[in-house]
């Protein structure tokens, strides 16, 4: 049962007071119609609790700008919701097509640093956010006195002579929640073992991330990936500062009974509390990567699931991680999205 404006409403009860239940909640279908964004397919959600997101269907099914009640929950970078025919695979040219967003899936055959492995050339973070969805629909129904919003597509990262993974993606919410849910599956559909990297880049950005900001980690350990700088401060925001560079932290996660992972980060000084959390299986993305930009105008913070680490699929061949998938094996991955809006919220995921 959905429950909007603090109180519990059945679907009769809505449903009399309303013409059509977009008046409140739906998923509209939209075409981008100016600039480099000019034809980028996607779909708007709106909850009816405040919560609205676009999942743009032409980049991957990924979820770009993301607000509650007017407060953006993700970053956006200068380069807008661009559409892929402008992607440039080479090297680190896929920092050209980074809208950042609430999420950027990076794979699914290579994630991190431009590398060359076998002879191929394997430019930043893989090709999939940059591959537009087929079979994409959207759409909203009645489950019981529960009101269902959905997207799904299928997104195929291929070559002839190559790779052949097909991600099918479903995302979806309720009316009057505050949540996001995710569904992939990824399946080798090719005749040959394939090299499989994946990793959901989850990004924070202002009012989330401001000067006091908490980044929620219940992590076991933190390794700097890089040299130069400790583990300290982590889970500390500053304010932008002019020179500021990246710092990349590999985590340990500590997770429940079942492998569930719950991590996020709030600004404790706007309202009662601001942010969001991310919540996903450790059994299916062992490896989770922070990533923590402070700098004017990149001003993010990172938060990453994945199955790898983020220096390329060489090293990771090197490390021994790198999972392969053999032909017809599919993996799947549900992540959970959420918003925190109260410091009972913030309290409830860091028991």
């Amino acid at each position: 049962m959905a429950e909007l404006f603090g109180k519990k409403i059945t679907k009769q009860e809505l449903i009399e007071r309303v013409g059509t239940i977009a008046q409140i909640a739906g998923v509209k279908k939209v075409r981008f119609a100016d600039g480099p964004e000019e034809g980028v397919e996607a779909c708007i959600f709106r909850t009816g609790s405040g919560l609205s997101f676009t999942v743009a269907a032409g980049r991957g099914m990924d979820i770009s700008h993301a607000d509650w009640c007017g407060r953006t929950l993700g970053f956006m970078t200068s380069v807008g919701e661009i559409s892929s025919k402008y992607y440039e695979p080479e090297g680190k040219g896929w920092l050209r097509s980074f809208f950042g967003g609430l999420l950027t899936t990076c794979g699914l055959t290579q994630v991190g640093s431009p590398c060359e492995d076998n002879e191929q050339r394997l430019g930043l973070h893989g090709r999939i956010s940059n591959i537009p969805s087929r079979n994409f629909c959207c759409g909203s129904e009645w489950q019981g006195d529960d009101y269902v919003l959905w997207a799904q597509g299928e997104v195929r990262e291929t070559a002839f002579y190559g790779e052949n993974l097909l991600l099918t993606r479903r995302i979806s919410a309720k009316l009057g929640e505050n949540i996001i849910w995710i569904n992939d599956t990824v399946e080798n559909q090719g005749f040959e073992p394939t090299p499989h990297m994946i990793l959901y880049h989850f990004n924070a950005g202002f009012p989330c991330v401001d000067a006091g900001s908490k980044i929620i980690l219940p992590t076991a350990s933190a390794t700097p990936r890089d040299s130069g700088y400790s583990e300290d401060g982590y889970d500390i925001v500053g304010s932008p500062t002019t020179g500021c560079t990246e710092r990349v932290y590999y985590h340990e996660m500590n997770s429940d009974a079942n492998g569930k992972v719950t991590a996020g980060i709030v600004n404790p000084n706007i309202g009662d509390g601001f942010g969001f959390y991310i919540r996903y299986n450790k059994n299916e993305l062992p490896f989770f990567t922070q990533w923590k930009l402070e700098a004017p105008g990149k001003y993010v913070i990172g938060l990453e699931p994945g199955n790898c680490h983020v220096e390329g699929r060489v090293k990771e061949r090197e490390r021994g991680t790198l999972q392969m998938l053999s032909p017809g094996e599919k993996r799947s991955y549900s992540l959970e999205i959420g918003v925190i809006t109260s410091y009972k919220e913030l309290e409830s995921i860091t028991k």
